[in-house]
């Protein structure tokens, strides 16, 4: 039963401690719009995510009004386009993604997910196709995310599709220079990819989901923040128990709005993804947090065991509170996004190989990371390469968001705006990796995949 404590203690974590519900994503099978005529498959594909999700953002706002829990986003995640788009017979892929984009806004969300491929173990001609349209897409789109998963820990990863990610990625910011890269801001690759992760631009809806489910993501830097201030000085046991009993009751939450909304919207309730995903507000920030454990500044020593014990505890207390926890589930690192990242990396202690070690403990990856725009696509494609290892020998999920904005310099910043904030430029190492990326192939597996 709830008392009036928990109740003025829930009102404090949304009034002055940034807690929110991130976002309410729909996921749509789409595997019912295949057809050989690429015309009449995006007319399905629009028809269908416009008859399912035609009351999301309306259920989403009435359920933030009436329960007076703010829900930041409403977003859509589609079957993996490659999948879709290969039934037609065409070359090109835009106008799949285009459909995507007019349902959104006729949905009124603010992204779609879903224009992705799955190539951990090689590439079929849709899936080339799909890839070799990326930077045209999401130049000629406004609410169309896209992602593309080259390794995983079955499969190893398929150095083929890294190589080429790093020339579409640079085409990518080429094309949408003008607004400092945002395309690349809709882009991530990913080692080991999750079938129901409602955070952009990560999302898509796996083969192994139902015909349509709600999943909520839930973020709350701010809360946890508050709570350690409490037990400044105490030893990390009492740490890690104020994070986990901190996280429940985040979750909780979700998972109250989650059922509410699957019940109006008549649609399967799928997971809880319990993310601390910071934003650019002050006081809502991971790398804060690791600093009221006691660091000087985010990115010194320690930072990445801080982190280790932030993240592990952050699953416990979601775990303890919902069998439906899922996604992602962790601490979030995106440095354009976090108000303390962007400081810490400023400051020049928070790099990118930093950032990389922190990732083998962090629920994604090296994510909204500024470097410089003449920094050459194999580049690009090793750092994607080192983050896919990590993901693939650790058995866990790993992504790249990098954005090389054309003109941009080491120093310069780059500005996105919103939730997707502002970022340094971060230096790159200059030595070549191009003779490692041009042997292509595939990265076997690790030893510890052969579980049956």
């Amino acid at each position: 039963m709830l008392n009036q404590k928990d109740i003025l203690s829930t009102i404090e974590m949304i009034d002055q401690q940034h807690l929110d519900i991130r976002t309410i994503t729909m996921g749509i099978s789409l595997l019912s719009c295949c057809d050989p005529d690429p015309a009449r498959a995006c007319e399905k594909i629009y028809e269908k995510i416009t008859r399912y999700a035609e009351r999301l953002v309306k259920t989403g706002e009435d359920i933030e009004r009436e329960f007076g829990i703010p829900i930041v986003n409403k977003r859509i995640s589609v079957t993996p386009m490659a999948l879709v788009a290969g039934a037609s017979e065409t070359e090109d892929y835009v106008p799949f993604a285009d459909a995507m984009d007019r349902a959104a806004r006729t949905c009124g969300v603010n992204f779609i997910g879903g224009y992705s491929a799955l190539v951990h173990k090689g590439m079929t001609l849709a899936d080339e196709k799909l890839i070799r349209s990326i930077p045209e897409a999401l130049a000629s789109t406004e609410f169309v995310c896209s992602s593309i998963n080259v390794g995983s820990t079955r499969a190893g990863i398929n150095m083929d599709a890294v190589a080429l990610m790093g020339r579409v990625i640079k085409e990518t910011a080429s094309r949408t220079a003008e607004q400092d890269g945002l395309g690349c801001a809709k882009l991530v690759v990913f080692c080991n990819a999750v079938e129901d992760n409602p955070f952009m631009a990560g999302a898509f809806h796996g083969v192994g989901e139902a015909e349509k489910v709600i999943n909520v993501g839930v973020s709350g830097p701010g809360v946890v923040h508050s709570a350690l201030k409490a037990v400044r000085g105490e030893p990390f046991d009492v740490v890690a128990e104020t994070v986990k009993k901190t996280a429940f009751r985040v979750t909780r939450m979700g998972q109250l709005v989650a059922q509410e909304a699957s019940r109006r919207l008549n649609t399967p309730f799928g997971i809880v993804d319990l993310s601390l995903a910071p934003t650019p507000a002050i006081g809502d920030s991971v790398a804060r947090i690791l600093e009221e454990m006691g660091l000087e500044i985010c990115g010194t020593h320690g930072t990445t065991a801080a982190l280790a014990l932030l993240n592990d505890a952050v699953k416990k207390g979601g775990v303890m509170a919902s069998s439906s926890v899922g996604g992602l589930s962790g601490a979030f690192i995106p440095v354009s996004e976090d108000e303390g990242m962007i400081a810490a990396a400023r400051a020049g202690t928070l790099c990118l190989d930093k950032l990389e070690a922190m990732t083998c403990v962090c629920s994604v990856g090296l994510d909204m990371i500024a470097v410089p725009g003449d920094t050459p696509a194999e580049t690009i494609s090793a750092i994607i390469a080192d983050e896919a290892a990590i993901g693939m020998v650790n058995n866990k999920t790993t992504a790249v968001r990098l954005l090389p904005t054309p003109g941009k310099q080491v120093g310069d910043t780059i500005e996105m705006g919103g939730l997707l904030g502002s970022a340094p430029v971060m230096p790159v190492h200059t030595e070549s990796s191009a003779d490692f990326i041009a042997r292509g192939g595939r990265i076997p597996a690790p030893l510890h995949s052969l579980k049956n």
